[in-house]
């Protein structure tokens, strides 16, 4: 028997290349469709698989017709025929191992297109997700590897790649703590949860400062967060008013500074800002994102407050979303650490520290292939 296989863009045209290699005569044994091409088993096109053979037997019938005025064959002619059905049966397991190889190569091949496009699909960086699942083909585990593996090893990987947060439960390790970055992301607010658990959970006494002058409504929201947790709060309209600010409260242990974010676009206002924050070496600066915000949004405010000195991220408003991988990109591609994530209004409640297999299962936590 002769087997062969013959792939065209249709069924009409892969059974023109049958009859024309096979002649009309052959025989089909299998047909499907595949896909072919594409990067890293992506983007693949769309294609007819025929597996063919020629019928042993082809002119069986003519030469029965001959048979009936021929003497009986010879027992070597015999032994030949069962020699070929030997041949034939072997050829056809082969044929057998082989598409199933190929079924199981193009399933695995399918998980992992799958789960590439649900990672980007949860907002991770295309180049990031294309290294990982890269990294997973290279490594030589997508042959054998089961759907549930492949989520636990997505899961671990992006573990890894976060950078270890910047705050653990033991507080701040400076004094002056400078909250950065765009207007209505929740700065004030934040300052706020911040402010609580410093002044309930650890018995530290705080004050604020704001610089956010342009917004009435800022000034006025802090000061009345203020008055809830009987803490000073100083307004500096200037660099100047914001020294005098820092050292008529420096006898506190910790002084929260809530800037303004209008002007993040702004190159002057933010070397005047960087100015602020370089004043005393006893400073950290958190810049303040919003996960609802798009990944090319932050990385354009991330760039733009790139120049200040910043220790940590801190993500708000994780309520109103449900895909958070702009955020894992930001932290992963830039190195930088994920300190705290709110997830509500509530002061001083809707506030966690970052915790990497929590943002993870935040993200794969809906992943199913079916």
């Amino acid at each position: 028997m002769k087997v062969k296989k013959f792939q065209a863009p249709s069924m009409p045209e892969a059974m023109n290349k049958v009859k024309k290699n096979l002649g009309t005569d052959a025989v089909i044994l299998n047909s499907k469709e595949i896909k072919v091409g594409g990067f890293l088993g992506m983007f693949k096109k769309p294609q007819i698989e025929v597996i063919a053979a020629i019928d042993p037997t082809e002119e069986s019938e003519k030469k029965r017709k001959k048979q009936t005025l021929q003497p009986a064959p010879s027992v070597q002619r015999s032994a030949d025929l069962s020699l070929e059905n030997n041949e034939v049966m072997k050829e056809l397991k082969q044929l057998k191992t082989l598409v199933q190889q190929q079924t199981s190569h193009e399933e695995k091949q399918t998980l992992i297109q799958q789960m590439a496009v649900y990672l980007k699909d949860q907002e991770l960086d295309q180049s990031f997700v294309d290294e990982l699942i890269q990294s997973i083909v290279l490594d030589g585990r997508a042959e054998e590897i089961t759907e549930n593996q492949l989520k636990k090893l997505v899961k671990s990987n992006l573990c890894q790649a976060l950078p270890p947060a910047a705050e653990r439960k033991q507080g701040f390790s400076k004094k002056y703590i400078h909250l950065v970055g765009p207007t209505g992301v929740g700065k004030t607010t934040t300052i706020a949860k911040l402010a609580s658990d410093a002044v309930i959970n650890r018995n530290e006494s705080v004050a604020f400062i704001t610089t956010d002058t342009y917004r009435m409504a800022a000034v006025d929201q802090l000061k009345t967060y203020a008055k809830l947790l009987d803490v000073p709060l100083e307004v500096a309209y200037t660099i100047e008013d914001y020294r005098k600010a820092r050292e008529k409260l420096k006898a506190y242990d910790l002084v929260f500074i809530d800037t303004a974010g209008r002007n993040f676009k702004d190159a002057y206002y933010v070397r005047e800002l960087t100015k602020m924050i370089e004043f005393n070496e006893d400073t950290e600066t958190y810049l303040v994102l919003s996960l609802t915000s798009k990944y090319a949004d932050m990385k354009e405010i991330f760039y733009s407050f790139n120049q200040v000195p910043m220790k940590s991220l801190i993500f708000t408003k994780k309520d109103e979303t449900s895909k958070i991988g702009g955020a894992l990109s930001l932290s992963i591609l830039h190195q930088i650490g994920i300190a705290y994530i709110t997830f509500g209004q509530d002061v001083p409640d809707d506030i966690e520290y970052a915790n990497a297999f929590k943002l993870v299962e935040t993200i794969m936590g809906d992943y199913s292939n079916e």
